[in-house]
């Protein structure tokens, strides 16, 4: 009989526990932290020697020491700029998926230290100045993505309340069937009122209506608030009618509500690469110019 405390390949019990905490654990406390301390270590090693270093007349990109911080930051910046390519390529162990983007986070904070005191704090208008700035940007940028990443996740998952996305549209599809049915015996006012509810775009994938989240002034809402109170019918049978589309149409509003929250709290969790993205590879072609620059006035 096999052992309980290993398995057919070996790896034993303890190690498999440290394996499933590990894929638990957050990219930020990834290895008990050992990106950040590796970060902490490096910025404070860079403000220690450009304290203590005398460079004459005065610390400036053009110094060797300049020299120095601008080869670990391009270098540093290149690498971690090699994430976007790496995430299509998942491996185990210490340079897994989670190690790389928590390397990429600590040590791209670290950048604004190392990027910084490379200039000098000399800065003007060109080419050298862009690339500081751009870098900034990106840094900004990633940071914001790491607050909403750290947040809306858990967001997204209790609106959801365990539907799926393709779940939410086939509940609101079939209250649109029943109200199509329990409108006809209204009055032509308020049918139309529920037609115009059920022809609004209410999943549009414009930029707009993904941030825009639940509208209070939306056709389905006009519609309930325009039912809700106008006169009673005469009959009985309509009047049934006009509680169960009441009833209908609330539904319908908390559905979109809930698929329009999914939409918005997507999109803020998206966004942030649109500029990060993009941020970055201007970052790279302004490096270049920059290096190009250096070594042609050198």
């Amino acid at each position: 009989m096999a052992s309980l405390s290993s398995r057919d390949d070996g790896e034993t019990l303890a190690e498999i526990e440290e394996r499933h905490a590990a894929d638990h654990q957050s990219f930020l406390a990834h290895r008990a932290f050992f990106w950040a301390k590796m970060a902490v270590f490096i910025a404070l090693f860079v403000i220690v020697t450009y304290l203590l270093i005398d460079v004459e007349p005065r610390h400036n990109g053009g110094s060797w020491y300049g020299y120095a911080l601008g080869t670990l930051g391009a270098g540093l910046i290149v690498w971690l700029s090699w994430l976007g390519i790496r995430k299509r390529r998942p491996t185990p162990g210490s340079w897994s998926l989670k190690g790389w983007t928590s390397a990429h986070v600590y040590l791209g904070l670290s950048l604004t230290v190392i990027g910084t005191m490379h200039t000098g704090f000399q800065l003007g208008w060109n080419v050298h100045t862009l690339a500081w700035v751009l870098m900034m940007l990106v840094i900004i940028s990633g940071v914001y993505g790491i607050a909403v990443y750290a947040a809306l996740p858990q967001r997204l998952s209790e609106n959801r309340r365990e539907m799926t996305r393709e779940q939410m549209i086939e509940s609101l599809a079939a209250i649109d069937k029943q109200l199509k049915s329990a409108a006809q015996p209204l009055s032509r006012e308020d049918t139309d009122m529920v037609v115009a509810a059920l022809e609004q775009d209410v999943l549009g994938t414009g930029v707009v209506a993904r941030f825009r989240g639940p509208d209070r002034h939306d056709a389905t809402r006009s519609a309930l608030d325009h039912i809700s109170t106008s006169r009673a019918y005469d009959d009985d049978a309509s009047d049934l009618a006009q509680q169960r589309v009441r009833s209908l149409l609330g539904k319908r509003a908390g559905q979109i509500d809930q698929i329009r929250r999914q939409m918005r709290t997507k999109a803020l969790l998206e966004i942030w690469l649109y500029f990060h993205v993009p941020l970055t590879i201007a970052l790279l072609a302004a490096l270049i110019a920059h290096v190009v620059s250096v070594f042609y006035y050198w």
